[in-house]
């Protein structure tokens, strides 16, 4: 038996037709559209992770992928920039940080790391957060610090 155009049969699952919902009683899916009577099943915008309590589940999941915090970094300075930077008897505040391009923003938090050692002296330190170890050269070197409380801004 030779294979021809009119021989060949459709799979009958490859060309069942879709069921067309809600119209009209005529096609057996009318008035409820197969959903039954009231409640949240019935209702547009229902999902099976709600009813499951699946939320909860995606909540406690941690986020590894395409998770990024609110909160911003704090931006970071060291105490061989400020010794490029800075002269005997500077303020350093956030503001002058950013005009002398260290920072990249005055309105982000900013921290003096300890890296280095200074050589600059009478700093005047206010308005930022710093280590231990950058406080204590720069009290060494007879400069004041006013340290940012450490509370960030929600």
């Amino acid at each position: 038996m030779a294979l021809s155009l009119n021989k060949i049969v459709p799979n009958k699952k490859a060309a069942k037709k879709r069921k067309r919902i809600g119209r009209g009683n005529a096609s057996g899916t009318g008035t409820y559209s197969g959903k039954g009577l009231k409640g949240q099943k019935c209702r547009s915008g229902v999902s099976n992770l709600k009813r499951l309590g699946m939320k909860q589940v995606l909540l406690r999941t941690p986020k590894k992928r395409g998770f990024k915090s609110l909160k911003p970094d704090n931006q970071v300075v060291n105490l061989t920039q400020i010794n490029d930077n800075c002269k005997d008897g500077d303020i350093i505040t956030p503001k002058s940080l950013f005009e002398k391009g260290l920072i990249a923003t005055p309105k982000n938090t900013a921290k003096i790391l300890g890296n280095g050692n200074l050589t600059v002296s009478n700093l005047k330190v206010s308005g930022l957060l710093i280590s231990a170890s950058a406080k204590e050269q720069i009290k060494k070197m007879k400069g004041a610090v006013k340290e940012k409380s450490k509370k960030r801004k929600k």
